[in-house]
């Protein structure tokens, strides 16, 4: 019987695992790139209608460029920008998010929470103690303030956070209201910022560190976390890393993948290079700086026959490049969103992916592990 997840690919026609909102295997988007094109677009299409969200970054001739984001969207009249946050309006820029206010969803997560960091960082080992960490081990008692941004500027077809996209549901909150919950709780001692990833609102987070560090009592633990796709201002980066670094934080990149073919197959926007540049400018002008305590991480989701061994090595030579005790998580995959018809990663996979990673990086990890008890032995 034919595994539900073997499909005609429909540039070679070879059966293969290919998840069918693309269509495509991953051998023929990187080989025939200009024919798989109409596909990726069509899937991210369906994938976005729905939401109505722009089907792809604007570029009018004449408008407004914002450059809060790789995808440097120009809005012309009647434009909407990709993350669905900010549009033309009679000729007017309105954004529903401003370093003032933020379109967000927040909660208060116990510690040890499912992060991505959680195997290293100061909440669930106590690394770091007691400059960065309220005790030498797990924070059991204390909380993460998780805050989750409506609207993004990737549209991952695998995406497990994906109500961010109905940005109507968002609750408006001031950067001000936001800080004060923040402090008001000395239980707290994470901020984590996800999503939806945080690009498109940076202004209003940055802004919202800069009050919680400034107002903070200053033998208060309170670390600044960020979890995103990576693809932000330079600028903005930079920013981020001053807060995150003084608070004892970490910034975690999702990594999605190597090939600007497969990365562009899977997110819907061409952001890779600005991802990876970003990385390493952290790397250079802060990783040193504070060696008790990485500030940068690294995740790839290893979705099935997409998100292979070979992938999942060239990421691991591009940050053993930087240094290979730079920690690297590879995160099984659950089918969600789009690409439901794709099974859990599967265990073969898997192990393939962290052979090819400890081949050159020292410090790594696999997340979502539990998901290995309903994983097929390969596809």
């Amino acid at each position: 019987m034919r595994k539900k997840w073997i499909h005609v690919c429909a540039i070679c026609g070879e059966e293969k695992p290919i998840s069918r909102i693309i269509g495509v295997c991953k051998d023929c988007l990187k080989s025939h790139f200009n024919e798989a094109v109409d596909y990726i677009v069509n899937a991210h299409k369906v994938a976005r209608k729905p939401y109505g969200l722009p089907l792809h970054p604007p570029k009018s001739v004449n408008g407004f460029k914002c450059t809060l984001c790789a995808n440097e969207c120009i809005l012309g009249p009647g434009d909407v920008g990709f993350c669905g946050l900010r549009w033309n309006e009679n000729g007017k820029l309105v954004s529903l998010s401003t370093a003032k206010r933020g379109v967000l969803y927040a909660y208060w997560d116990p510690h040890v929470t499912n992060c991505c960091a959680a195997w290293f960082c100061p909440a669930g080992t106590g690394l770091g103690y007691p400059k960065y960490a309220v005790r030498p081990g797990p924070e059991y008692g204390y909380y993460n303030y998780a805050i989750f941004f409506y609207g993004c500027n990737f549209d991952c077809l695998f995406c497990q956070n994906f109500s961010h996209k109905r940005i109507s549901e968002g609750l408006i909150v001031s950067a001000q209201d936001l800080a004060r919950r923040i402090l008001d709780n000395h239980k707290c001692t994470c901020i984590c910022y996800f999503g939806g990833s945080p690009e498109p609102q940076l202004p209003f987070s940055i802004n919202v560190n800069r009050i919680v560090l400034e107002e903070k009592p200053e033998n208060r633990i309170l670390r600044i976390c960020y979890e995103w796709n990576g693809a932000g201002n330079p600028v903005l980066v930079k920013k981020v890393a001053e807060q995150v670094l003084v608070s004892g934080g970490i910034i975690k990149f999702d990594l999605k993948a190597f090939s600007p073919e497969i990365y562009y197959a899977l997110t819907g926007v061409k952001a890779r290079d600005q991802v990876f540049k970003n990385f390493e400018m952290i790397y250079h002008e802060f990783y040193n700086e504070r060696k008790e305590i990485p500030i940068l991480t690294a995740t790839t989701l290893l979705v099935p026959g997409y998100v292979d061994a070979n992938e999942i090595e060239q990421i691991a030579k591009f940050i053993a490049e930087l240094d290979p005790n730079i920690p690297y998580s590879l995160l099984i995959f659950h089918p969600d969103f789009m690409m439901t018809d794709l099974p859990v990663t599967p265990k073969k996979q898997v192990w393939d992916c962290y052979q090819a990673a400890k081949r050159h990086l020292k410090r790594l990890h696999v997340g979502n592990i539990f998901l290995l008890d309903i994983a097929p032995a390969t596809i």
